[in-house]
């Protein structure tokens, strides 16, 4: 990352911009407004910061039944006898289990892929959770494909329904309130409890 302005006072302070400015969507200016916005905190506030993302690495784990992030072996909502363990809906990524709950209108659990099949971006399907996947599954259950509506999610749903549909399971997918190539990270929570509300069978 270039230098703002020329050399910085101090290369913890330069190291603390490169850091800061590695995160996505983080420009250099903005990574120093933020770095100099730390040092203005109280030092325990700043450790109590550093201390939250280093715990990232540490203390966070992957649902062993659908790769949700979780505190333990198994993530709360697999953990829920309330849910619906025969309803599976398929994601991307945990943004989308996490939008999908806002709306509170989704009772069943979760598999996330960890990303969508991509050749352009070196993404096989052997790179993403989908063995995990199939060995959830039962004759019997339903597997909602919640992809984004894009190319690179349509190709993952066609790859994934013609792996599950000679298992007896039955395969839906959001109702397209969402418009084409939409991800579900930026749906507004009505618009994505409908889909999920009022899914249809999977077409491939």
């Amino acid at each position: 990352m270039s230098q703002i302005n020329g050399n910085y006072p101090s290369r913890v302070l330069q190291d603390a911009v490169e850091a800061i400015g590695s995160l996505p969507g983080v420009g250099s200016r903005s990574a120093l407004r933020l770095a100099l916005h730390l040092l203005r905190q109280p030092s325990e506030s700043i450790h109590q910061f550093a201390c939250a993302v280093d715990r990232l690495a540490t203390d966070v784990h992957y649902c062993r039944h659908c790769m949700m992030v979780s505190d333990g072996d198994v993530c709360s909502i697999c953990a829920d006898a309330k849910r619906d363990h025969r309803t599976i809906c398929v994601v991307e990524s945990v943004r989308d289990v996490m939008s999908i709950e806002a709306t509170g209108q989704y009772k069943g659990v979760y598999h996330v892929l960890g990303g969508i099949i991509s050749p352009i971006n070196g993404i096989a399907p052997s790179d993403l959770h989908i063995k995990e996947l199939l060995a959830r599954l039962e004759e019997g259950m339903e597997v909602i494909l919640a992809l984004s509506g894009d190319v690179e999610g349509e190709t993952t749903s066609f790859y994934l329904y013609r792996q599950i549909a000679s298992l007896g399971v039955k395969v839906t997918t959001l109702a397209r309130g969402l418009g084409f190539g939409d991800d579900l990270e930026y749906a507004d929570a009505l618009t994505l409890g409908r889909s999920i509300v009022a899914r249809q069978p999977f077409k491939p």
